[in-house]
């Protein structure tokens, strides 16, 4: 577990920058009315994912493999990600809560699931 805790802490550092650019498009989206915030999310999701990719790549894991077949593996990440995302947000927003509520309480549920996968699979 003291092995993974740097890794995790850079990952969640680079999610943060990510998930910053994601907040972004879904307030932007929503409060400019353009779309609900379930689909502002899903939007957000992944405008943040690319960022999140190259942090993810250069700064977490170091990796140093081909481009193609990883950012193809985090993509699908990303895509499972914000698709529980998405269902959290409608759920949360059916519910009465605040979109912004809604897609802090995804975000908490879906990072470290990600991070398994990336750390796992996508970057190995």
């Amino acid at each position: 577990m003291r092995l993974l805790l740097p890794s995790f802490m850079r990952y969640t550092a680079v999610g943060a920058c990510a998930t910053a650019m994601h907040y972004l498009v879904l307030v932007l989206c929503v409060e400019q009315g353009w779309l609900p915030a379930w689909a502002a999310s899903g939007l957000g999701a992944i405008v943040g994912a690319q960022v999140a990719y190259a942090g993810n790549r250069r700064f977490t894991f170091a990796y140093r493999g081909e481009f193609g077949p990883s950012w193809l593996r985090f993509q699908g990440t990303a895509a499972l990600g914000a698709v529980l995302g998405m269902a959290v947000v409608a759920g949360a927003v059916a519910m009465g809560l605040h979109y912004l509520l809604a897609q802090i309480i995804a975000t908490a549920l879906i990072l470290a699931l990600t991070y398994a996968i990336n750390r796992a699979w996508t970057f190995e």
